[in-house]
C-alpha cells in the first residue's frame, strides 16, 4: 500500500517533472501530428532524425544524472551553499565540447542518415530536420543538467514553468515554419526541427534568468567550480552518459531495422514509441523525484529511508501508467488514426501497440529503480546491465525476427517487450541488494 504522506512528499517534487515531460510529449505528438499530414515518408525521416539525433547528444545528457546526485547529496548533507557547484562544472563541460561539436554534427548529417536508412526520399526529409536539431545541441545539454540542479534542491516547478513557454513556442514556431504561413516559405521537416531548437533556446534563457534571481543562496554563480567538483561530475555522469549514448544508439539501430522490413512499419514504430511516451514519462517524473529523495536520505546517512523511497515510487508510476494506457489498449484504432491517415499502417502498427501498452506498467517499475539507482550516484552499474540487454540480446533478436525471418513489427515489438522485463527483472535485484548505498559523491 502507499502511505499517504510520503506519496504527498513524492508527488510534490515529482508531478512538476511530469507535467513538464507530459507536455514535451504532447508536443512530440502535436509535431508527429503536424509532419503527418506531410504523409508517411515525412513521419518516418522525422522519427529516425529524432533518434539519430538523440544518439549524437546523449553523452552530454548525462550531466543532468550527475548533476542531480551530487546536488542532492550537497542538500542532504545541509551545504546548500554548495549545491550550484556541481551545476557550473556541467556546464564547463558542455560549453566547451558541445559548441564544436555542434559544427561536426552538421557536417556529418547526411552520412549518418545515410547510413541508417537507405531510401533517398526518407533521407531528403530526414537530413533538414537533422541538421537543425544538430544546432540546438548546446542548449539542450544546458536544459538537462538545469533539470537535474532543480529536481536536486526541490524546485522542479521551474522546470515545468520552462517547458511550458518553450512548447508554446515550438508548437507555434513549427505550425508556421512546417507550412510557411503568414508569408513565410513551406520549410516542411526543416521548420519542424527549427522549432525544437528554437524552444530549448527559449527554455535555457529562462533558466538562467530564473537561477539568478532565486537561487543565489545555492550558490549559483558565485564561484567556479573546483578541480576537484568538474572531476567528480564526470566521474559520476560519464557512466549515465555512456548509458544514455549506448540506450539511443540502441534504439537507432533497432530504427534501422524496422526501416528494413519497410517505411510504412517504420512511421509505425514512431508512431507506437511516442504513444509509449505517455506513459513512460511520468515513471520518469516519478524515478527522478524519487532520486532526489534517495539522494538527500543518503546525504542525512539514512539508507533504509533511501531504499523505502525507491519502492514508494515505483508503487505510485506503476498504478498511473496502468491508468494511462487503458485507452491506448482499448481504442488503439481511433488513436492510430489522429496520427496516421494510411489504414495499411494503421493495421500493422495496431497490435504492437496493444502489446506495448498493457506491458508498461510493469516496464514502469525498472525505470523508476533505474533512475533511483543512479541518484545515488551508482550509473556505473545501470550502464552495464542496460547496454548488455539492448546490444547482446535484444537487438541481435530483432534484427533475427524482423529482416531476416520476415516476421515483421509485431515480433519485433514482442522482443523489445522481453528485454524491458528482464531489464526490470535486473534493476529490482539490484535495488534489493542495495549496494548502490555505499557508492559516494
Amino acid at each position: 500500500m502507499l502511505d499517504k504522506q510520503r506519496t504527498k512528499i513524492l508527488l510534490s517534487i515529482s508531478l512538476p517533472i511530469i507535467g513538464g515531460m507530459m507536455s514535451q510529449n504532447i508536443l512530440n505528438l502535436v509535431d508527429s501530428a503536424m509532419v503527418g499530414r506531410l504523409g508517411s515518408t515525412a513521419l518516418a525521416a522525422v522519427g529516425l532524425g529524432g533518434f539519430i539525433n538523440y544518439m549524437c547528444v546523449a553523452f552530454f545528457l548525462g550531466f543532468g544524472a550527475g548533476v542531480q546526485a551530487m546536488v542532492s547529496r550537497r542538500m542532504g548533507e545541509e551545504k546548500q551553499s554548495e549545491a550550484a557547484n556541481p551545476l557550473h562544472a556541467a556546464m564547463v563541460i558542455i560549453f566547451v565540447a558541445a559548441i564544436p561539436a555542434t559544427f561536426f554534427l552538421h557536417i556529418l548529417a547526411p552520412y549518418l542518415f545515410e547510413l541508417t536508412n537507405s531510401d533517398p526520399t526518407v533521407k531528403a526529409q530526414g537530413v533538414p530536420y537533422l541538421q537543425a536539431r544538430f544546432w540546438g545541441v548546446t542548449f539542450l545539454a544546458i536544459h538537462f543538467s538545469f533539470r537535474g540542479y532543480w529536481s536536486g534542491i526541490n524546485m522542479t516547478g521551474v522546470y515545468l514553468k520552462a517547458l511550458l513557454i518553450a512548447h508554446s513556442c515550438n508548437i507555434t514556431i513549427s505550425y508556421i515554419l512546417i507550412f510557411g504561413k503568414f508569408g513565410l516559405p513551406a520549410m516542411g521537416t526543416l521548420g519542424a526541427g527549427l522549432g525544437t531548437s528554437i524552444s530549448m533556446l527559449v527554455s535555457m534563457s529562462y533558466y538562467f534568468f530564473v537561477a539568478v534571481r532565486k537561487t543565489k543562496g545555492f550558490g549559483f554563480f558565485h564561484a567556479w567550480p573546483s578541480k576537484q567538483t568538474v572531476h567528480q561530475v564526470v566521474k559520476t555522469s560519464l557512466p549515465s552518459s555512456m548509458q544514455q549514448f549506448f540506450f539511443a544508439a540502441g534504439f537507432t539501430v533497432m530504427f534501422w531495422i524496422v526501416g528494413q522490413v519497410g517505411t510504412q512499419e517504420l512511421a509505425g514504430a514512431n508512431i507506437i514509441i511516442n504513444l509509449m511516451l505517455i506513459g513512460i514519462l511520468p515513471a520518469l517524473g516519478i524515478g527522478i523525484g524519487g532520486a532526489t529523495l534517495v539522494g538527500q536520505a543518503l546525504g542525512k546517512l539514512q539508507p533504509d529511508q533511501a531504499h523505502q523511497w525507491g519502492w514508494d515510487a515505483a508503487k505510485l508510476a506503476a498504478l498511473l501508467v496502468l491508468f494511462l494506457m487503458l485507452p491506448v489498449m482499448l481504442f488503439p484504432n481511433q488513436i492510430l488514426k489522429i496520427f496516421l491517415t494510411e489504414q495499411a499502417v494503421i493495421d500493422l502498427t495496431r497490435l504492437s501497440l496493444q502489446l506495448a501498452a498493457a506491458s508498461l506498467a510493469i516496464e514502469s517499475i525498472g525505470i523508476v529503480l533505474f533512475n533511483t539507482i543512479n541518484g545515488a550516484g551508482d550509473t556505473s552499474s545501470t550502464m552495464k546491465v542496460s547496454f548488455a540487454l539492448q546490444w547482446l540480446l535484444f537487438l541481435p533478436a530483432a534484427w533475427l525476427v524482423g529482416p531476416y525471418m520476415g516476421l515483421g513489427l509485431t515480433a519485433i515489438w514482442i522482443g523489445h517487450i522481453i528485454y524491458r522485463m528482464l531489464l526490470t527483472i535486473a534493476m529490482v535485484y539490484m535495488w534489493q541488494n542495495k549496494k548502490w548505498a555505499l557508492v559516494e559523491v
